[in-house]
């Protein structure tokens, strides 16, 4: 109790040092918070103590908002916030918004004892008009060897930033393609008792590789969803010499060969559609947390969906970057990407028999007809390469006229779509596992279609009505 005592003297004095009221509770332990604080440009930098009482894997838990920021708007796109533990730098904080959003990051291993954090306004990362970071409930845990919790967070990756020399500042994550969550996945190794952990991470979208209509057509967003960094453990949780690998340039998978601050691989984005390199040179630095995880029999866009805020933060990319067309040239009948909120975002689930492999293969396209005419609007914009070919549960985007709700909807139809020559495969749709729009904020609404069955589509059967108002 002393030693608390002490810390909590010590942060009101840093803190006043700053100009900043001081927080009740200056020590963070699992289940304590701190009331409001912010951290500002050219302020001295915010220091607050923690008491950590078992040493593990740490991770923090705040509250975030950056007044007069904007993700939409250029020049004012966010404010960064670069985190320290006793000198040693953990992670960045990009911060858009002037509303409070959660947000969890990883620390590292943190011994048992006393430590301290320290935040610092970047403001060569930030906006030039941004001038402060506000934080609250501010809470570190830690997660002891022997947790489920500690082996994840033991081998998660940290990714650097992104620099392409061609794409202009070294702080390229601060305005575009910034990441915004990480996950992890686990499954058994071929050996016994062993464990491989997949991990990846979700970025507000890729400056290069798929363009952004087809991103909505085959994947239901204009985020850029990867894998990147996957390792296997034995029965003891211990690395396997050399399992690790990462993906590459161009998608390549290849074996892990860089640094690792202790069990954390060092990796950085060095494409412009956020692949990998095992060696780093950049100045920014990313440490999310990889606590969730992907439910099985999910699509990957469940992340987003559970971290609505991650749609937000898409649509205003988008409209900065200019890639929505005009609301004046927007018809739902070509493939430009119109207004984000004009689409009804679905998750289909289905299974090929065979599966397709080459050239030539079949996929499936979302159909929604109207109360008020015949036209049945496409997922694909009759572009059979923009179809769902995969199996695995994938989200996809039909784009609407201005205005439409739930109301106007008067079915949701499935569509057999050959790609190159008819393989003949039939497909069997199983599911339509949600479907809803985005709100005038730019947020999902409520889910409002959900459809379970079993429709055949062969070359006999090539469309279906799967839900009817």
């Amino acid at each position: 109790m002393r030693v608390v005592q002490l810390l909590t003297a010590s942060a009101a004095a840093v803190l006043a040092v700053a100009g900043l009221a001081a927080p009740a509770t200056a020590h963070a332990n699992p289940g304590d918070t701190t009331h409001a604080f912010a951290v500002r440009r050219d302020h001295p930098d915010v220091r607050v103590p923690v008491v950590v009482p078992r040493s593990g894997e740490a991770l923090i838990d705040l509250n975030t908002a950056a007044p007069g920021t904007d993700w939409a708007v250029a020049g004012a796109e966010s404010a960064v916030v670069s985190v320290s533990v006793d000198n040693r730098y953990a992670t960045d904080l990009v911060v858009s918004g002037g509303q409070p959003l959660h947000r969890q990051l990883a620390l590292g291993r943190l011994t048992a004892g006393v430590h301290q954090l320290r935040l610092h306004f970047a403001g060569e990362r930030s906006a030039a008009t941004s001038k402060s970071v506000l934080l609250d409930t501010l809470r570190v845990s830690t997660y002891a060897p022997g947790s489920p919790e500690y082996l994840v967070l033991r081998y998660a990756p940290v990714v650097y930033g992104r620099n392409i020399a061609a794409l202009g500042s070294p702080y390229q994550n601060a305005t575009t393609d910034t990441p915004l969550i990480a996950w992890h996945e686990t499954a058994p190794a071929a050996t016994a008792g062993h464990t491989r952990l997949t991990y990846s991470v979700v970025w507000s979208n890729e400056d290069g590789g798929t363009n952004t209509p087809a991103l909505m057509a085959r994947w239901g967003r204009t985020t850029d969803i990867e894998w990147i960094y996957a390792v296997e453990v034995d029965e003891h949780g211990n690395r396997v010499a050399g399992s690790d690998t990462y993906q590459a340039a161009n998608h390549q998978t290849l074996h892990f060969s860089g640094k690792y601050e202790g069990d954390h691989a060092l990796l950085e984005t060095c494409t412009s559609n956020n692949n990998m390199c095992d060696q780093v040179d950049d100045p920014m630095r990313f440490f999310l947390s990889s606590l969730q995880t992907l439910p099985a029999d999910q699509a990957r866009e469940y992340l987003m969906d559970t971290n609505p805020w991650t749609y937000q933060i898409m649509a205003k990319e988008m409209l900065r970057e200019g890639k929505i067309e005009a609301a004046s040239a927007g018809t739902p009948l070509t493939p430009d990407v119109s207004d984000q909120r004009n689409y009804l975002y679905a998750v289909v689930k289905k299974t090929t028999q065979p599966a397709n492999a080459g050239a030539s293969w079949v996929g499936v396209s979302l159909g929604v007809r109207l109360v008020t005419g015949d036209t049945i609007y496409l997922s694909h914009h009759v572009d059979p390469t923009w179809s769902i070919g995969r199996d695995d549960p994938a989200a996809t985007t039909v784009e609407l006229p201005a205005g439409i709700t739930v109301n106007d909807i008067a079915e949701v139809s499935v569509h057999r779509v050959v790609v190159g020559t008819d393989t003949g495969a039939a497909v069997h749709v199983t599911a339509i596992k949600r479907g809803f729009f985005l709100g005038n904020d730019y947020l999902p609404q409520q889910s409002f279609l959900t459809w379970n069955g079993d429709v055949l589509l062969d070359r006999n059967t090539t469309s279906a009505v799967l839900w009817r108002r």
